[in-house]
């Protein structure tokens, strides 16, 4: 899946980043001819710049990774910015594609696509997935997903298609409307303990549903905000009359507020919460993990019906098109949402370095530590 992309050791990438953080504590040079790096990077497209006469302006981002579960691999992201109207004031509207595959037969790709139209009056998102790629499950519930005995690996073959409608009511309130297919199942399965019976990944499972959005945006801007709030509620209603194989429901809540301090830096903070109800198949389980929802935690292994999470991040520009992160954060799981207060709290700290490959598009390398736990992350874009 596509947090199993964000576990990925970049390797070239990392040398990139860090040849890049360095050269800005270095002296002056005498000559104000571009380095190599910045020569390699502009033939890449990421120059830091927009070229509106291209009807999409594209950097390539490639790099090998090495991971236990993948093995040998290369990892392509795809970064694409255009305009859809005249008026210079819309924000750009966006198309990331990541690409991966490995030495151990793992495949997959993905595109996430963001587009402003009748200037920002109406928004369409688009995500489309599809992987062959290996993941874990340690059953449902902290106290099973945290003994490291539980673990069951297995090959997912996934695939996801979510479009999304969204129409501006007021100066910064949306409505939106768009449907879910989400279709998983495994195989390979091989638990660590054979007392765990991991026989239910095995299990096709096949989720539609219509999505319904409602929220207050008032960010400079949805790739990268610098200042603003995002306050979100979305509905997930997936029933077998829509070709489901489960009636259940989902509300995903969000709360983000972003600071914007001196010098280009940024105070963010988030809380998040995902409530299920109904007879909520294992691969639409409220999950903590990823590059996304709690870094520092293998995507997968920590899930139950409900979940939250609070996360905040010192994002400090460095210099030029440099900067870094440093962030802490902590979420719970619970079967009720009454019991989320008692649950074990799971904290997550971390620090990462972000490249601007494009207007206020980073290109974002974390570093992230948990509970027993831990993560390497690359990803286009800031995590919230």
């Amino acid at each position: 899946m596509i947090a199993t992309l964000r576990h990925c050791l970049i390797i070239g990438l990392i040398l990139t980043s860090v040849s890049a953080a360095a050269s800005h504590n270095a002296p002056e040079p005498l000559s104000n001819e571009p380095s190599w790096l910045d020569e390699f990077l502009d033939k890449l497209g990421a120059d830091g710049e927009f070229d509106a006469d291209k009807l999409i302006d594209f950097s390539f981002l490639p790099g090998p990774f090495y991971n236990p579960e993948m093995q040998l691999g290369v990892g392509m992201s795809a970064v694409g910015l255009y305009q859809v109207d005249d008026n210079p004031n819309t924000q750009l509207s966006s198309l990331v594609i990541n690409a991966l595959a490995s030495t151990n037969g793992a495949l997959g790709v993905s595109m996430n696509n963001k587009t402003f139209l009748n200037e920002d009056q109406q928004r369409f998102y688009l995500t489309m997935e599809l992987f062959d790629v290996p993941d874990v499950y340690y059953g449902v519930g902290y106290d099973s997903n945290h003994q490291p005995n539980n673990r069951v690996d297995f090959d997912s073959r996934s695939a996801r298609l979510n479009p999304m409608w969204l129409q501006r009511l007021f100066q910064y309130s949306f409505v939106g409307i768009g449907f879910d297919v989400d279709y998983e199942q495994g195989r390979n399965v091989t638990a660590i303990n054979p007392d765990i019976d991991g026989s239910l990944v095995t299990e096709s499972s096949t989720s539609v549903g219509v999505d319904l959005l409602i929220n207050y945006d008032s960010r400079d801007n949805v790739l990268n905000p610098q200042q603003g709030r995002i306050a979100q509620l979305e509905l997930g209603i997936y029933r077998t009359a829509l070709g489901s194989d489960n009636n259940f429901n989902i509300i995903d809540l969000q709360y983000s507020r972003y600071i914007g301090l001196r010098e280009q830096d940024v105070l963010a903070w988030q809380v998040r919460g995902r409530f299920s109800s109904g007879d909520v198949p294992w691969n639409q389980l409220s999950k903590l993990g990823g590059g996304h929802l709690l870094r520092g935690y293998t995507s997968g292994r920590y899930r139950d019906q409900q979940m939250l999470l609070m996360q905040a991040e010192y994002r400090h520009h460095l210099k030029g098109r440099h900067g870094m992160v440093y962030w802490l954060g902590g979420g719970v799981l619970a079967d009720e949402v009454h019991h989320l207060t008692d649950s074990k709290v799971l904290p997550s700290v971390g620090l990462g370095y972000r490249f601007e490959v494009k207007p206020r598009v980073n290109l974002r390398l974390d570093l992230a530590f948990g509970d027993g736990d831990s993560g390497f992350y690359f990803n286009v874009n800031e995590a919230f």
